[in-house]
């Protein structure tokens, strides 16, 4: 086994031994965490669903929208358009509330049901962030209304107008079921009941056309077909906040700050023991040169008492 590598049971006597260090690390980003969640404003976000007004008098093979999804999309992202929502809402556009509201708007296109419009915005309260919701699609409420009151207006008038001509055939055919009619008494002439009768026929035939016509309008004016632009649903703000989020925050704190507890002890465990590796190097080399020494002192005295033998030896 290689003694370089690391364990489960290692990294637990190393946890154990430099539990101080683990638990600094640990309190410091709790410690953190908990500075930032009392320091950051909470952030309510609403989320709303916005139905894009159409007029469905407009001419065969026209998008009968007011603006196609995309020229939408882009309209509520320019700034001019966001600072008429503060502008309605009495915010001016260096307001935090209106840097807030341009920072937090994101839009989400719905192609394929409506189309839609999904869009969320934040505020610093619930009742904050549902009227930010409200004022964007009221303002474009109101940039639409202008829009269509144009093709709006003109199937009004073609619908008036039909139903002028409708009149007017309905009352010639009353004339002409009195001219068709035979009146003994009045020594009416049998030709002339003939071609009131022949126009009578005709103007039926016109009457039926009017009449169908006025109904395809009158639908196409009716709120299934022609409406506003509006929310389709009410906005939808959750009770809890949706900045700073405890939960997620908490818990990618407490796994953070168990991690850099994990690093800081086992940075400390390293330097406890590359300290006591120079400690034991310096003692050993000590050693070794301290018997070497003495070792070669006993040598030379050992030479000197070969060379004499009598050296050391006392006279009687």
């Amino acid at each position: 086994m290689q003694r370089d590598e690391v364990y489960v049971g290692d990294m637990s006597r190393i946890l154990i031994r430099e539990w101080p260090w683990f638990v600094a690390g640990l309190l410091v980003v709790i410690a953190a965490v908990f500075a930032f969640t009392q320091s950051a404003r909470p952030q309510w976000e609403a989320t709303g669903y916005i139905q894009i007004g159409q007029v469905a008098g407009v001419l065969q093979g026209q998008d009968p929208k007011v603006e196609p999804l995309a020229r939408v999309l882009e309209r509520l992202k320019f700034v001019p358009f966001q600072n008429q929502v503060m502008a309605r809402m009495g915010i001016g556009e260096g307001a935090p509330e209106a840097r807030l509201y341009r920072k937090s708007l994101k839009l989400e296109p719905l192609p394929y049901a409506g189309p839609l419009v999904k869009f969320t915005v934040r505020g610093w309260s619930p009742q904050q962030a549902s009227q930010f919701a409200e004022a964007t699609v009221a303002q474009l409420q109101t940039l639409h209304q202008q829009l269509q009151a144009g093709p709006l207006a003109l199937t009004q008038a073609r619908l008036g107008e039909v139903q002028a001509d409708l009149d007017i055939a309905q009352n010639q055919r009353r004339q002409l079921i009195l001219a068709a009619t035979p009146d003994d008494a009045r020594d009416r002439n049998a030709q002339a009941a003939g071609v009131a009768s022949m126009l009578l026929a005709t103007t039926n035939t016109e009457i039926h056309t009017l009449q169908q016509t006025r109904g395809e309008l009158a639908v196409r004016l009716s709120p299934n077909y022609t409406y506003d632009t509006s929310l389709m649903w009410p906005v939808y703000v959750p009770r809890g906040p949706a900045f700073p989020n405890l939960p997620l925050l908490w818990g990618v704190g407490v796994l953070f700050g168990l991690a850099l507890g994990a690093f800081a002890a086992i940075a400390r465990h390293a330097v406890r023991r590359a300290r006591a590796v120079t400690v034991t190097f310096n003692q050993t080399d000590d050693t070794r040169h301290l018997p070497t020494h003495g070792g070669h002192g006993a040598a030379a005295g050992r030479d000197a008492a070969t060379s004499n033998p009598h050296a050391g030896v006392r006279n009687p």
